[in-house]
């Protein structure tokens, strides 16, 4: 048992820690354990029969007949290896991988092609980020052929222009052979090797094209998409999405040989970097998304901490980049650092599935999808989980299943805000209308009338003349008296009605006292017009008013101005308006008169 493992209780009890720090204490030092703890490398000395070569099986998975050879020092050739067979042995790693603690080993399978059988095959290392793979071809002791692979070497070199490393192989029938392959990498040693007949090989890889050109269509749709949302709506949530979908899917590109075979081919630095690069800054735009989508349910420490972890990542992709730290770090790295924001996120998710919220329950199963792949591929790389279809694709398959899942808090996050903005926007409507209108009417009240005034002067011309009219009925009070202030109430409704269908669309109404009401009237020519629609006015009065109960009369006295003709102020205007409707009422009322103005 491992020191950490033996350390995690000792932790968890004597450093003070309870509840859910105590859990995330825990997870964080097994992960710890997984990531960097002794991978089985135990072998046993083995002398493997020779393996035929059928022409009825279409591909041969060589792993089992596999025995290898560690060269940690890289000193060894193949004359010495062709001398001395005896020192190879059977891996007792799981199927095709042998974990990270080797630089170079040596893979030897002995073959041997039926006399019948054509012996046309493909040799296929179906992992991308070998280095260098140098594959020997020995009968009787004897070299008979040899070809080197590899992502360092040139595409134009490659026996088969494909995204993994494949060579074909032309053996002559009623012969053995010794197959030895020296692989050197710096990171993980995943040999997922196999003998295929052309035609099973070729479906293979146009297979594998396809899925992988599934799912970086989709990584880049949803960067595009997110990327557009992000421009329109202004949404930074959606920016750091782009940016983790972006990284996301160039480190599968990456991984599966698709970025070198039509990306960056031949270029040596995103060969050595990008995996480590793209990997740290997935993290960390991860990161900021959960401080973001969750930031009102955590503490204002626990954001900080998560934005602290984040430029940590940048950091270390930064450094990578310069070759500061190798490959091996960028997995201690992410090995506990990137999986802190997450798991210090969980609490602000679980509150928000107690709520009813559904971005909390999408959050957990991304986070529970995430946590399987990543452990999947944690045991692929450490040699405890075996090579196979699934596995190599599990951590792809995750990514995509987080990357959908985020995408749907996105959305949610957007219609939430969405949501909040048109409630904001209706009270701000709601507060600005009871501010600016007067309720038994629903017209303007003096503070609505003076800023559209304010505004219709500063528009108004000799040319387009704006008209403010200031109406006060006539026998108003002996109705509210007579029949009591709810019937007046009513007959004051009903004049603003009335007064609306008079006036011409644009103009504008307002109740600026008891029974005194204003008109402006804009982009008038002349004062003809003007009286034309003061008379208009005065006529609307001369019916009844028909209220609920009772049948009502009332008039009306009115006194206008032109602006700029008469003033260019509000307030000047206003007043004269209300000084020509008084002269009016001393007149004998039931009248339209102008104001005096600095022109008139």
């Amino acid at each position: 048992m491992s020191l950490p493992l033996l350390l995690t209780p000792w932790f968890t009890r004597h450093l003070g820690l309870t509840g859910y720090i105590r859990w995330v204490v825990r997870a964080l030092l097994w992960t710890w354990i997984c990531t960097f703890g002794p991978a089985a490398t135990a072998s046993t000395p083995s002398a493997q029969p020779p393996l035929v070569l059928n022409d009825a099986v279409a591909t041969i998975d060589l792993w089992p007949a596999v025995t290898l050879y560690r060269d940690p020092e890289a000193r060894l050739t193949i004359a010495d290896v062709l001398a001395n067979t005896t020192g190879f042995e059977v891996p007792q790693t799981a199927h095709a991988v042998l974990g990270t603690r080797q630089k170079v080993v040596w893979l030897r399978v002995p073959v041997s092609v039926p006399a019948e059988a054509q012996g046309r095959w493909v040799l296929d290392f179906d992992y991308a980020l070998l280095n260098q793979v140098d594959v020997y071809l020995a009968s009787g002791g004897r070299l008979v052929g040899q070809v080197q692979l590899g992502n360092t070497q040139a595409s134009s070199a490659r026996p088969l222009p494909s995204r993994s490393h494949a060579a074909p192989l032309d053996l002559r029938p009623g012969t053995e052979y010794e197959l030895i392959m020296r692989v050197e990498t710096s990171g993980s040693m995943i040999l997922p090797v196999s003998l295929s007949r052309h035609s099973a090989f070729h479906q293979r890889a146009i297979n594998e094209q396809m899925l992988q050109g599934l799912l970086t269509s989709l990584g880049i749709c949803l960067v595009l998409y997110s990327l557009m949302k992000w421009l329109s709506l202004r949404e930074r949530l959606y920016g750091k999405y782009s940016l983790l979908v972006l990284a996301s899917t160039l480190f599968s590109a990456h991984f599966f040989g698709i970025g070198e075979q039509y990306l960056w081919t031949d270029v040596l630095w995103p060969e050595r970097h990008m995996a480590g690069i793209t990997a740290l800054i997935a993290a960390g735009a991860t990161a900021l998304f959960i401080e973001d989508a969750l930031g009102r349910d955590m503490s204002r420490l626990l954001r900080r901490a998560i934005r602290i972890v984040a430029g940590a990542l940048a950091v270390a992709a930064l450094a990578h980049a310069f070759d500061w730290i190798d490959i091996h770090m960028v997995a201690r790295i992410m090995g506990t650092l990137g999986l802190v924001p997450s798991l210090l996120g969980l609490p602000g998710a679980i509150a928000r599935v107690r709520r009813g919220d559904s971005v909390g329950t999408y959050f957990i199963l991304a986070w529970m999808g995430y946590f399987i792949a990543a452990a999947i591929m944690a045991g692929l790389v450490k040699g405890y989980v075996g090579a196979n279809v699934w596995t190599m694709h599990s951590f792809q398959f995750g990514a995509t299943f987080d990357m959908l899942m985020f995408m749907r808090i996105a959305a949610l996050r957007s219609a939430d805000l969405r949501i909040a903005a048109q409630r904001a926007k209706r009270e701000h409507e709601t507060l600005h209308s009871m501010a600016h209108t007067d309720p038994l009417t629903g017209l303007l009240n003096r503070r609505g009338l003076n800023i559209a005034l304010s505004a219709a002067v500063q528009n108004c011309t000799p040319q387009y003349l704006l008209a403010v009219y200031m109406l006060d009925l006539d026998g108003f009070k002996p109705v509210n008296d007579r029949y009591g202030h709810d019937v007046g109430d009513e007959l004051l409704a009903t004049v603003a009605q009335r007064l609306r269908a008079t006036v011409r669309n644009g103009d504008e109404v307002a109740r600026v006292g008891g029974d005194e009401f204003v008109v402006m009237a804009a982009r008038l020519q002349n004062d003809q017009q003007a009286q034309e629609l003061g008379a208009k006015l005065l006529a609307a009065f001369r019916e009844p008013f028909s209220l609920e109960n009772d049948i009502c009369s009332v008039g009306v006295t009115i006194g206008y101005v032109l602006a700029p003709l008469d003033g260019a102020d509000a307030g000047y205007l206003l007043k004269s308006a209300d000084t020509a409707m008084y002269l009016g009422k001393q007149a004998g009322k039931s009248v339209l008169r102008r104001g005096v103005g600095p022109s008139v």
